[in-house]
């Protein structure tokens, strides 16, 4: 399948099981809301360019804010994403990895502890900073600190469970 193809299907289908499903987990709701539509961010290839990436992480932003009546926060917290995931992993791969071409990041082309790494740290930043424009609103110390450590643990459970059922073949390192 062509990969362009691909990744519109994947993100029509994280974003509906974001918007559609995690949105509406009435115990959940009042304090933990899973976030995992900028996993799609964290799939991409490897090649995709950082202007690409950019512009992708905004407009995923604003269209998961259009769902949830939040101009502007998913946007800025998926730019942000967008912008650190180079870095990210820039630090944890040699550079010949990252030249493989289409390969996306996975268990098996950048090992389990460092795609461990990149999930994690990622998913942490993603959900700090949403969590803290936020929080900038409303208040309590307590409730974004708890919030953000609540929200990550369970948006990481249901990113490593989606990555354990995607089948994304890739070459293994």
């Amino acid at each position: 399948m062509n990969l362009i193809v691909k990744n519109i299907i994947r993100l029509i289908v994280i974003v509906l099981i974001q918007v559609f499903i995690l949105n509406n987990i009435p115990p959940l709701h009042q304090f933990i809301v899973p976030y995992i539509y900028f996993v799609f961010l964290l799939w991409l290839p490897f090649k995709t360019t950082r202007t690409t990436l950019l512009f992708t992480s905004f407009f995923l932003g604003v269209f998961v804010d259009m769902f949830y009546k939040t101009p502007g926060l998913h946007a800025a917290a998926s730019l942000l994403v967008g912008f650190l995931r180079p870095f990210v992993i820039g630090l944890l791969l040699p550079k010949e990895v990252t030249e493989w071409g289409n390969e996306e990041p996975s268990r098996n082309t950048m090992g389990p502890l460092p795609y461990s790494t990149y999930i994690i740290l990622l998913t942490f930043v993603h959900h700090f900073y949403l969590v803290f424009l936020e929080w900038l609103q409303f208040g309590s110390f307590l409730y974004f600190l708890g919030k953000v450590i609540l929200t990550t643990l369970v948006s990481l459970l249901l990113i490593l469970v989606a990555d354990l059922f995607m089948n994304r073949k890739s070459r293994s390192r």
